[in-house]
């Protein structure tokens, strides 16, 4: 406990003096920066020097990893009864209970011995597969979550970004001020008369005071978004945090008795909305079109957060929470995201959390009490007039943030955004506007709630998507749990953080492409297929209107629009899975960490030396180079759909680096049947693997590097020409591990002939088994044939190539060719 005695007996001084020292305490954690010895919370007593039994005020700063606002509002309470007991006896005459340590949050909600860590995939459920799927839809409507400034505000948390920061990297590369952001606050009172005609309205519209407070966080934004520059016309999506008490929802173990921090969110998407729809309400607040606008927005809010609850989505949150805290490094995504250009840490357009009403919540248990009661706003002579409270979100966050809770009838609000993305004058007048635009609506008479649309009933289809992609995923559960079996033991094992997230991020860049590839293929075969006359001798008239019809159909129904996020997040899922389990094509998408081979588990890499051939003895690494035509591979870098593989080998003029010319077409004939000539790579395209000569190592290695990894390539076995003794054909073998477990591994058999026959590729099989390759995914089941349309083939022309060439898409390919050849020299 600390005192400030503040000179005079000016109520003004006093609120100068706490407001000052929240606004330093509310960034500041270097006090509690070793939360193992503490302290994690402490007490500071502002009080008038001349004050007599004036007001004080008292500033509670804690880790909020340890407390939220309910149980400070507990604590406090206690202190208080307390302090007013040993007054008027020298003694605490009803001492509060002991309290154990608080339990987790996750087993608050998720019940005892329930974490991921203790059941694993059988915790996932068709709701958790759509809540999933629900938070990756919320990018591919950019929110916005920065104001204009110079350009127009961004989503820097969309798709983009997510991935970017799931592969360890600030999106739009990393803000060097990022630590120089601090809270801007401002301090708010809606007197009792308004917070109780507020009420009323909110009522009278079948919503809550948090629905309506939402509602007005949205609006007001809208005046702030556009920087001072107004766009006429613009409209945007709104992603709005709306905190919540876990306390309320699944097993509902914790009751609140002690300081503990139970404190989660639901995120609503709001919009479009026009900028300055604020202004336009304030205005004309009782207008038909106003008063629309606003109770439809709160009762939007409503809607999703009932939604929310009803499908168990506190529970699945959690759910994803522990799992994400148990595979990741979830301090370091948070430190990239606060660090990134995009996002400015920002992954909200606002926030509200409201506590509700100060009085109404239950007090500490007490000895000779059968029950709680509830907290009082008066003990004995003290009685507390205002609660202000906030959390920081200068690091990451909100872009604009409110924090209220109404104390005897009136509701205290604290706005503490960010600067200098907000500034102290901007949040003024963003909270001056707030509280404006909350009395009009408390004062103004409603008007009755329109009729609703016709809809598809809530929730039919994306529950049904759900239940099956949840069948999808039941059949490969045993691959997942394996999955993040050997994906916990290699990030036990690796030392360097780093080195793990570099292989992690490798296996999750072609994981996520296979399945992304399946339904462009598709889709470009019904484009090619559809019947009907054609648009510009390119497009069927009958494919342009089934998409117009489609697109109609995912703008008016947002049910159908959640039914599909959730479909395809299930497919793509059970086609990961598929990979995982060995069932989606084991020569290019055999995905499993030490995967096994014939019922038995096959850990890590094996060295050179025990699959090196004594037809390497002597080899000549200059003889290697030139144009090598890929056979077979078993390798998930690479795709099935392509044909007609080359890989051109070149060292450097030092001897010291090599060059992986890697040329390929697609989509093959028979994976595109309709469309494989309509491609823009239809004639070829490549791009280049960069390696190194280490001569520290013997002669078959070459060290190859790509996607921020580095293995070694094996050269296992070569062939030569009996008459000239230039190689003929070369097996090769790559393979990564990290921390004991093998992440990939990839085989390839190659000639310097565009053909091959039967008993070649049958004597290269036999090879590699005698190798010990087998294992590794050398066997003929295991490997994949690459295609080949014949070199003699005239090039593919059509109107499809055509225009391509017209957009000159060849000629980008040709200079990204040659910049990235160059760049390796």
């Amino acid at each position: 406990l600390r005192v400030v005695d503040v000179a005079g007996s000016d109520a003004d001084a006093l609120e100068q003096s706490w407001e000052a020292n929240f606004a330093e305490d509310i960034d500041d954690g270097s006090w509690y920066e070793n939360a193992s010895k503490g302290p994690l919370w402490k007490l500071t007593l502002h009080r008038l020097e001349k004050g007599g039994d004036g007001p004080c005020a008292i500033v509670f700063s804690a880790n909020h990893a340890i407390s939220d606002q309910g149980s400070v509002n507990v604590l406090m309470d206690q202190l208080l009864a307390d302090v007013v007991s040993i007054e008027q006896s020298g003694n605490v005459s009803n001492k509060a209970l002991s309290q154990d340590v608080p339990m987790a949050m996750e087993d608050s909600v998720l019940g005892i011995n329930n974490r991921w860590s203790d059941v694993q995939t059988g915790g996932v459920s068709p709701g958790t597969i759509k809540y999933v799927a629900g938070k990756a839809a919320e990018g591919f409507r950019s929110p916005v979550i920065l104001p204009d400034s110079g350009k127009e505000a961004g989503g820097g948390d969309g798709i983009v970004g997510a991935i970017s920061t799931i592969m360890g990297k600030s999106a739009g590369g990393e803000i060097e001020s990022s630590t120089e952001r601090k809270s801007v606050l401002q301090f708010r009172n809606l007197s009792s008369e308004t917070t109780t005609d507020l009420l009323e309205a909110c009522r009278a519209n079948g919503v809550s005071i948090t629905n309506a407070l939402i509602a007005t966080m949205a609006l007001t934004s809208t005046d702030f978004i556009d920087g001072g520059d107004a766009k006429k016309g613009k409209e945007r999506n709104y992603k709005v945090l709306q905190s919540l008490d876990m306390r309320r929802f699944g097993a509902q173990l914790d009751k609140c008795e002690t300081v503990a921090c139970m404190a989660g969110s639901n995120d609503l998407m709001l919009g479009p909305l026009p900028d300055r729809s604020g202004e336009s309400f304030r205005s004309a607040p009782e207008s038909g079109e106003s008063q629309k606008l606003f109770w439809d927005l709160a009762r939007e809010g409503r809607d999703q957060t009932n939604q929310f609850v009803k499908s168990d989505g506190p529970v699945h949150a959690v759910r994803v929470f522990d799992f994400a805290m148990t595979i990741s490094d979830m301090n370091n995504l948070v430190d990239l995201t606060a660090k990134s250009k995009d996002s400015q840490g920002r992954a909200y357009s606002a926030g509200v959390s409201n506590n509700g009403v100060y009085e109404r919540q239950k007090a500490v248990k007490r000895e000779n009490d059968e029950d709680r009661g509830t907290i009082q706003a008066k003990h004995g002579k003290y009685e507390v007039q205002d609660v202000y409270f906030g959390t920081p979100h200068s690091r990451s966050g909100c872009l604009y943030q409110v924090s209220t809770m109404t104390v005897n009838g009136s509701m205290k609000l604290t706005f503490h955004p960010a600067s200098p993305i907000v500034s102290e004058e901007t949040n003024s007048k963003f909270a001056d506007a707030f509280v404006d635009l909350l009395e009009k609506v408390a004062n103004t008479k409603s008007v009755e709630a329109s009729a609703g649309s016709f809809n598809i009933p809530e929730g039919s289809l994306s529950t049904a998507a759900a239940a099956l992609g949840a069948v999808g995923i039941a059949i490969h559960a045993g691959a997942w749990s394996e999955f993040f079996s050997n994906l916990a033991t290699m990030k036990e094992n690796v030392q360097n953080p780093q080195d793990f997230w570099d292989a992690f991020n490798f296996w999750v860049f072609f994981a996520v492409g296979h399945p992304i590839l399946q339904p462009i293929l598709w889709i470009s075969d019904v484009l090619h297929g559809s019947p009907g006359p054609m648009v510009f001798n390119l497009v069927p008239a009958t494919f342009l209107l089934a998409n117009i019809l489609f697109i109609g159909a995912t703008a008016w129904s947002k049910e159908f629009r959640g039914a599909l996020n959730v479909a395809a997040l299930a497919a793509f899922l059970t086609y990961v899975g598929a990979g995982l389990d060995g069932q989606a094509g084991l020569g290019d998408f055999n995905l499993q960490l030490n995967d096994n081979y014939q019922g038995k588990v096959v850990k890590g890499c094996p060295t050179y030396d025990e699959v090196r051939q004594p037809s390497m003895d002597g080899f000549d690494l200059e003889k290697y180079q030139g144009k090598w035509y890929e056979q077979k591979f078993h390798d998930w870098t690479q795709f099935k759909e392509v044909y007609d593989t080359t890989l051109d080998i070149k060292l450097t003029s030092d001897g010291k680096g090599w060059i992986d010319d890697f040329g390929v077409k697609g989509p093959a004939p028979d994976s595109a049947k309709l469309s494989w000539d309509k491609s823009p790579v239809a004639n070829g395209a490549h791009y280049f693997m960069m390696g190194r000569v280490d001569e520290n190592d013997p002669p078959g290695i070459l060290r190859e590097k790509g996607f921020g990894v580095e293995f070694p390539n094996y050269i296992v076995d070569v062939k030569k020409d009996p008459a000239t003794g230039e190689y003929k054909e070369a097996i090769q073998f790559q393979c990564l591990e990290r921390g004991g477990v093998r992440v990939f591994e990839g085989i390839n058999f190659m000639s310097k002939n565009s053909v091959m026959t039967d008993v070649e590729l049958k004597a290269m099989h036999q090879r590699a088994k005698d190798a010990g390759m087998n294992p590794y995914g050398a066997g003929e089941e295991q490997m994949h044939m690459v295609a080949r349309r014949g070199e003699n083939e005239p090039k593919i022309d059509n109107n499809w190539q055509q225009m391509w060439h017209a957009i000159g898409v060849d000629k980008v390919l040709e200079l990204l060719t040659e910049s990235i050849e160059d760049g390796g020299r």
